[in-house]
């Protein structure tokens, strides 16, 4: 008899776009994240849609730290244009900002082709016991950042869980 993997711990994708928010396009990357999500072994409670405003991304990264959830992966507004206020939004609700993993992200996202990545203001942190990591909306971004995010990931839930005893 074969054992499933133990979960690493919950997840919630928020996609902030506004045409998917207001029904005029789908959404073409929550698919993705909450598959490369389950191969990682997470348990994914739910896709949130928001537009690209400061006080609808808030919100929904505030319910998913009030709600306990490990990870939380945001996918969009992290360019440079005005509506792209993911960041911004995202500095005001980190506790403690991981800096190493957002360029890591970045830079592995450029040499991979993936330019919205590499130009990315996305942001890395930990809000309360929730590691916060936002992704430029390309599926090639989404791809190559959940690939360098995955192997890292674990280890820094165990030290917000207060598992990893080093």
């Amino acid at each position: 008899m074969e054992m499933a993997p133990p979960q690493i711990g919950r997840a919630l994708v928020v996609i902030v776009d506004d045409r998917v928010s207001h029904g005029e396009r789908d959404d073409n990357t929550g698919p993705l994240v909450i598959e490369l999500l389950e191969e990682a072994h997470f348990v994914v409670d739910a896709v949130v849609v928001v537009p690209g405003e400061s006080v609808a991304i808030r919100n929904a990264l505030n319910t998913a730290v009030i709600g306990g959830v490990d990870l939380v992966i945001t996918v969009g507004g992290t360019g440079v244009s005005p509506r792209d206020v993911t960041a911004d939004a995202t500095a005001g609700v980190l506790d403690r900002p991981i800096p190493g993993i957002a360029e890591a992200i970045r830079a592995s996202g450029l040499a991979a082709g993936a330019v919205d990545a590499g130009l990315s203001r996305g942001l890395v942190g930990v809000s309360g016991s929730t590691l916060v990591v936002n992704l430029a909306p390309s599926r090639a971004a989404v791809r190559d950042g959940m690939a360098t995010l995955t192997p890292l990931v674990a280890h820094v839930i165990a030290e917000l869980s207060g598992l990893d005893s080093d």
